[in-house]
């Protein structure tokens, strides 16, 4: 059996200690040589959190309601040299406020450097849905419409933000249930046809004169149409104002 006295139990304290001691020295220096290599170029994260605020602060200049911004990743084998003014942010030409985007991020100090960082900026809105499939030519109402929340980007045909538009507007084509509503799908129903008789408005909302005509062509709310004044024959132009009404002058 193995025996040990003090002064063995000392000689191998002191190899041990000697040993960390250099494990410690050894690492201290790594440390110091890591720090120094990124002391000496500019902190990736510094050029991302510019570019997050100033993406932030301009998207929500822009829009209203929820937004979330994201912006990607540098290539890590990146080297700029450091900053000592603080970092300035821009838009590049043709860089837009939704969707996918780019933001610049320069050094205005004697480093003089330029970056440009991808980005996405998500704007959430109110927009009107389908609620059920809606044939080719029927005239919507309001059971069949919804407000719901989508982002926004993506939609770049419009959208509606609530239905009291919608409502009495003929569908344009075959609508599946939850799709977003857009102008284009959408055609204004006919209030005037061709050869029916129509009343004529004129003068100011504190007088007004009715007359009788008839409509020489179809009309939607809103469109210019020819009527002939049944009283004088003449041939007039006006407004579609409602359903069987057009507003003239005289």
């Amino acid at each position: 059996m193995a025996s040990f006295w003090p002064n063995d139990f000392e000689h191998v304290g002191e190899r041990r200690v000697k040993r960390l001691c250099r494990i410690l020295l050894i690492g201290l220096g790594l440390g110091q040589a890591a720090g120094a290599v990124a002391a000496g170029f500019q902190s990736h994260q510094s050029i991302l959190d510019t570019a997050q605020r100033f993406l932030a602060d301009q998207a929500a200049a822009t829009h209203s309601g929820k937004i979330e911004v994201s912006i990607g990743n540098l290539d890590q084998r990146l080297r700029l040299k450091p900053c000592d003014q603080p970092l300035e942010a821009f838009m590049p030409t043709g860089a837009r406020l939704n969707g996918n985007t780019s933001v610049g991020v320069r050094c205005p100090g004697p480093a003089e450097w330029k970056i440009y960082v991808s980005g996405s900026i998500d704007v959430f809105g109110q927009v009107v849905v389908a609620t059920e499939p809606v044939l080719r030519g029927e005239s919507l109402g309001e059971a069949q419409l919804r407000v719901v929340e989508r982002e926004l980007s993506g939609l770049s045909y419009g959208y509606f933000e609530g239905t009291d538009k919608l409502q009495g507007m003929l569908a344009g084509r075959a609508i599946p249930a939850g799709t977003v509503i857009t102008p284009n799908m959408l055609t204004a129903p006919r209030l005037i046809n061709r050869g029916d008789r129509v009343t004529l408005l004129t003068g100011s909302d504190r007088f007004q004169v009715r007359m009788r005509g008839e409509a020489m062509s179809d009309g939607t709310r809103g469109e210019r149409i020819r009527v002939k004044a049944l009283n004088s024959k003449r041939v007039i132009e006006g407004w579609v104002v409602s359903r069987g009404v057009v507003k003239v002058t005289l």
